[in-house]
């Protein structure tokens, strides 16, 4: 770990007590019918940060009643687009007035630095405005060409009730890049957080309550997959479930759904890849390489963790990539300075230490890092910035989705071999390209499998831009105006003017 910047602790900023988490069923708080709760300790520090009622059967049921209830009663579904937006900015107003409260259980919770958790939070009230937005300007089809007497209207209407199951990489941004589109539309919604960062989940409930919601619309479960999700997954009163997480368990709640043929919307993994082209500005792609593989530890599903460089300057690249890697500020998540935190869990951490291990035994090499990082001052889980040269394309490393600090470089000769590598995966979630030609950037972009393609930049993301991946990495859509549509059905109105219809039967 020479040369390496690290943050140490001054174990300030640390919270007097646990929070104390509920479940939020039908407008109402309570604690699980059995008494049962689980703690949820910081990765970082080691203090409990969280205390949280331990959903069951008995609450999932009674979240998905109340969610069942208050659609078909119509108390949201059926009110004006402007009510429901009105509520929806509400809520994007106290996100902005609660962000340094949220931010630092979110921290505590996920390892994240405090700078990017703040970033998080107050962006997610955007994506709660965008949203208002969009439920005003929804809108459908008529077709006046059908004949003089036949007026035909497609509408959209509420698919119904949703689960919302969110990951413990980004708990509160994820969410709000589902539930308030859910809203929008009109559903009601379940909604279960990562055991791991169940807090600013069980926060939004209050806010939601303030901001006037309701009771039924938004229920929250506190919980463990086994049985909160597994239930919200094949209920029958259940219309939709929307999920983000790893593939293996996007493949299980589809399984899971097919019982009832509910819709299924899944935002997976990815093994996402920025290639770089010999003409590319060098410098600017290398400090966005090292954003992009670094960024929440890795842990993100549109993390840049290979790279793809043209054989000509991939010495001199990676050399850049390492360099900047030593600069960058791993350490105490609570300090402001501090730009890598750490790991979520200590069985993660192994996993990824798991991969690098298992690439230098396969000939790779490792140029940076490769072990387990320790910080002054905490024993929590950290990794060091890790940089993994001489990778082949049939390498684990290369194809599986790590979810830590770990950098894999491939190299390319031409741009049918860069796609042949960038297309290797499972995955087809996000890719980048770097070249000063349009060309090869737009040859590169239509080529490339993947739901989003940067050029010349990496992970830059708008609440009006559409997300979602191919092939393994998931269905559907979210954010944007693609992410309202996935909670709406479509319906057709066949409209007769007049008595115009000749008659089927006739008499003999």
């Amino acid at each position: 770990m020479t040369a390496m910047t690290v943050i140490p602790s001054t174990q300030t900023g640390l919270p007097t007590e646990p929070y104390v988490g509920r479940h939020f069923i039908n407008g109402k708080w309570q604690d699980s019918a059995d008494g049962e709760t689980f703690e949820r300790v910081a990765p970082s520090h080691g203090v409990v940060v969280s205390r949280n009622a331990k959903g069951s059967e008995v609450e999932t049921e009674a979240a998905i009643h109340a969610a069942r209830a208050a659609f078909d009663s119509g108390i949201w579904s059926r009110i004006s687009a402007k009510a429901r937006a009105a509520v929806l900015l509400k809520v994007a107003d106290l996100i902005e007035a609660n962000v340094e409260r949220f931010a630092l259980i979110e921290t505590l919770e996920t390892g994240k630095p405090i700078t990017q958790a703040t970033g998080e939070i107050s962006g997610a009230a955007d994506l709660w405005r965008y949203a208002a937005s969009l439920a005003r300007t929804t809108k459908g089809d008529s077709h006046n060409t059908l004949g003089e007497d036949i007026l035909g209207v497609v509408v959209k209407e509420p698919i119904g009730v949703v689960s919302v199951i969110t990951p413990w990489n980004f708990p509160f941004w994820i969410l709000s890049q589902k539930l308030p589109f859910a809203l929008a539309a009109g559903c009601t919604c379940v909604v279960k957080p990562s055991e791991m960062t169940p807090s600013t989940t069980a926060m939004l409930g209050e806010l939601i309550d303030e901001a006037g919601m309701p009771p039924g619309v938004v229920n929250i479960v506190l919980g463990y997959g086994q049985p909160v999700g597994s239930l919200m997954s094949s209920h029958r009163e259940v219309d939709m479930i929307t999920f983000t997480g790893s593939t293996a368990v996007g493949k299980t709640i589809s399984a899971a759904a097919s019982g009832t043929l509910k819709k299924v919307a899944l935002e997976l993994g990815g093994k996402n890849p920025q290639v770089i082209f010999a003409d590319a500005d060098l410098e600017s792609a290398a400090d966005a390489v090292t954003f992009g593989v670094y960024f929440n530890a890795g842990e993100c599903c549109n993390s840049g963790s290979r790279i793809i460089v043209h054989e000509d300057i991939a010495e001199a690249f990676t050399a850049r990539v390492i360099e900047l890697s030593r600069l960058v500020a791993f350490g105490d998540p609570l300090d402001p300075r501090t730009q890598v935190g750490a790991m979520v869990t200590p069985q993660h951490q192994e996993k990824v230490d798991g991969y690098v291990k298992a690439a230098v035994a396969a000939g790779a090499k490792v140029g940076l890092g490769g072990d387990r990082l320790k910080v002054p001052g905490l024993k929590g889980d950290f990794y060091q910035p890790t940089v993994v040269t001489g990778v082949t394309p049939d390498m684990a490393i290369a194809r599986e989705e790590v979810f830590g600090p770990v950098l894999s470089v491939l190299t390319f000769r031409t741009m049918d071999e860069a796609i042949s590598i960038a297309n290797n995966a499972s995955y087809g979630l996000s890719a980048g390209v770097w070249s000063e030609n349009v060309h090869t950037v737009l040859e590169f972009s239509r080529r490339a499998q993947a739901g989003t393609v940067w050029s010349n930049t990496w992970m830059d993301g708008f609440p009006e831009l559409t997300f979602g991946g191919m092939k393994e990495s998931g269905q559907g859509r979210e954010i944007g105006s693609y992410g309202l549509e996935e909670f709406l059905e479509v319906k057709s109105l066949v409209m007769r003017i007049g008595r115009t219809r000749a008659p089927w039967v006739k008499a003999l």
